[in-house]
C-alpha cells in the first residue's frame, strides 16, 4: 500500500480551487473551558457533484424553532467521569485492505467475539481502513495498555478481513470520500442486527446517502442509498451511533440512530449537526433513492433554508456554537451514558489561536484574488494543501446535554441554542499529538465507538502508529 498520496493531493488542490470562502474569527474552545465566538463570516460555495440520482423530498424540512429558555443541563457524565485504560494497536493487512490512514468510522458489536477471553473487553469493533477505499473490518478488543510506546501496546486480532459493505459505491470518482458506521441490534421488522452506514464525499448537496448491510462482511446485501428529507448532506451523513432507547421512546419515539456530520467552512453551519432518525419507518428497506421523512434535528448550527435553493446552512447571529472555528474538525460522535446520567460527545481536532483560509504557512488566499490577479504563490511541499488552517490544534471531547437535546426535539428550543458544557483535552493521553503535513495527517483524532454495557469509551488516533492508528479506552465510571 502506497504511503504517499500525490494524485490525491491533486485532486484535493482542484476541488479546493473551486470553493470560495472568507476568513473564520479567532476565538477558540479551549481545554475545560467554553468561550464564545464572534458571528461567523459568510463563504461561498462550490459546484456539486452527484454520486447517485437525487431523491425528491416529498416536503420541506422543519427549519429551526423560535428560541425558548435553555433547560438547565441535568444529570451529565463530566471529563473527570472517564478513566483512561490505555489503548491498543490494530492488525495488519488483510482482504485487501489496511489500517493505514484509517479513522473515519467505528461502531461497537456485543455480539461479537464470543469465544474471547473474559477479561473485562467483550464484543468486538467494526472499523472503517485506509480512506482510499473506506472498506470494513471486524476485530476483537485487547486489554489495553497506558504506554506512549506503539511496541508496548497489545494487537487486536481481525475477526472479518477488509470488504465492501457498500455495492461498490464508494469509487475514484468521489472526493475525499467518508463512510460512518453503527451496528444496531434487531428490533422491530428487523430481525437481525444492521450495519448502518453512511457515505458522504467533500463537495454535496442533497444526494442519497444512507443505508445498511448485513453484519457479514463476505456477504453484506447493501439497502439504500437515502437522504434525509430537505437536508444538505453537509449536515447528514458522517457520524452514526445509536441513542439509548429510554431518551429515545421519550423524545423520539421509532427513532434509534442519530446521524450527521461537520464540515470545515460555513457550509454545514457553524457546528456539529445532528438527527434522530429511524429508515424502518419509511420502509424496510426505504425504497432506493428515497427520501427519509421519520426524522428530527437535534443539532443544526444555522437554518436549512426549506426550499432546496442552497446546499449551505443559513448562518446568522447567535446560531454558532461557542468557541465554533471554520478549521475545526469533529469526526466522531457517541452518545454515552452511566446509570441515569448521559452525555452527547463529539470527538475532534479543535483549532486554537487565529485562524485562516489558506496554507498551514500561514500564506492566507483571498477567494477574491482571482478577479484580481493577486493570488499568492502555491508555498513547496508540504505546505501547498490549501484550506483551513489555524496556529494549534487540540485534540478533543466536547460534551452535551442529552436533556437540552430533548427540548430540541420537543420544539421547546432552537436547534442552535444547546452548547457545550465540558470539554477534555486529548492530547496528554495521545502517542503522537502534532499534526504531520508531510504524511497527509489533518487530524489527531477522528471516531469514536461506546459500549452502553460496559461503559467503555473508544476513540481513535491517527498516523500514531506510523502510518496505521491506534484505538484508546476511557471507562465511564
Amino acid at each position: 500500500m502506497m504511503k504517499t498520496r500525490p494524485v490525491l493531493l491533486i485532486v484535493i488542490m482542484l476541488l479546493l480551487n473551486i470553493l470560495a470562502c472568507s476568513l473564520p474569527g479567532s476565538e477558540s474552545i479551549v481545554a475545560d473551558e467554553v468561550q464564545p465566538v464572534d458571528d461567523a463570516s459568510e463563504s461561498m460555495p462550490g459546484g456539486s457533484e452527484s454520486q447517485s440520482e437525487e431523491a425528491q423530498p416529498d416536503a420541506p424540512p422543519p427549519i429551526s424553532a423560535p428560541s425558548g429558555d435553555l433547560p438547565p443541563i441535568g444529570s451529565v457524565i463530566q471529563p473527570e467521569d472517564l478513566e483512561y485504560l490505555g489503548a491498543f494497536r490494530l492488525p495488519e493487512p488483510s482482504g485487501g485492505s489496511d489500517w493505514d490512514y484509517s479513522g473515519h468510522a467505528l461502531t461497537y458489536y456485543p455480539g461479537g467475539d464470543l469465544d474471547g477471553p473474559a477479561d473485562g473487553f467483550p464484543g468486538s469493533l467494526f472499523g472503517v481502513g485506509h480512506d482510499q477505499n473506506l472498506h470494513v473490518s471486524e476485530i476483537n478488543i485487547p486489554a489495553p495498555v497506558v504506554s506512549k510506546n506503539p511496541a508496548d501496546l497489545p494487537t487486536a486480532v481481525t475477526l472479518q478481513p477488509f470488504g465492501d459493505i457498500t455495492g461498490g459505491r464508494i469509487t475514484e470518482d468521489l472526493a475525499l470520500p467518508r463512510l460512518g458506521l453503527e451496528v444496531l441490534p434487531a428490533m422491530g421488522a428487523q430481525t437481525s442486527p444492521k450495519l448502518h452506514f453512511t457515505i458522504g464525499q467533500h463537495i454535496q448537496s442533497f444526494e442519497p446517502s444512507h443505508g445498511w448491510a448485513e453484519l457479514d462482511l463476505s456477504n453484506p446485501q447493501p439497502a439504500g442509498m437515502w437522504v434525509f428529507n430537505g437536508y444538505s448532506n453537509y449536515t447528514t451523513n458522517d457520524y452514526i451511533f445509536e441513542i439509548p432507547e429510554a431518551w429515545a421512546e421519550a423524545n423520539t419515539p421509532g427513532l434509534r440512530l442519530a446521524s450527521g456530520r461537520f464540515r470545515e467552512g460555513v457550509w454545514g453551519g457553524g457546528g456539529p449537526a445532528l438527527f434522530a432518525y429511524g429508515p424502518w419507518n419509511d420502509g424496510n428497506p426505504p425504497g432506493s433513492n428515497s427520501a427519509l421523512t421519520a426524522i428530527t434535528p437535534l443539532l443544526l448550527f444555522g437554518i436549512q433554508e426549506p426550499d432546496m435553493t442552497s446546499d449551505i446552512i443559513t448562518m446568522a447571529e447567535n446560531t454558532s456554537m461557542d468557541g465554533y472555528q471554520e478549521s475545526d474538525h469533529w469526526l466522531g460522535s457517541a452518545w454515552l451514558t452511566a446509570g441515569e446520567r448521559g452525555a452527547l460527545i463529539f470527538t475532534g481536532t479543535k483549532a486554537l489561536g487565529e485562524s485562516w483560509y489558506g496554507f498551514a504557512n500561514g500564506v492566507v488566499w483571498d477567494y477574491e484574488c482571482a478577479e484580481q490577479n493577486n493570488c499568492p504563490d502555491y508555498p513547496e511541499w508540504p505546505y501547498d494543501d490549501r484550506g483551513f488552517w489555524a496556529e494549534e490544534y487540540q485534540a478533543q471531547i466536547i460534551f452535551f446535554s442529552p436533556d437540552q437535546l430533548a427540548a430540541v426535539a420537543r420544539g421547546e428550543i432552537a436547534t442552535f441554542q444547546p452548547q457545550p458544557y465540558a470539554v477534555l483535552n486529548l492530547n496528554p493521553y495521545l502517542l503522537a499529538p502534532e499534526l504531520d503535513f508531510a504524511n497527509y495527517k489533518r487530524d489527531l483524532v477522528a471516531a469514536a465507538a461506546f459500549d452502553r454495557e460496559s461503559g467503555l469509551l473508544y476513540v481513535i488516533e491517527r498516523l500514531a502508529d506510523e502510518y496505521r492508528s491506534v484505538i484508546h479506552v476511557w471507562r465511564v465510571n
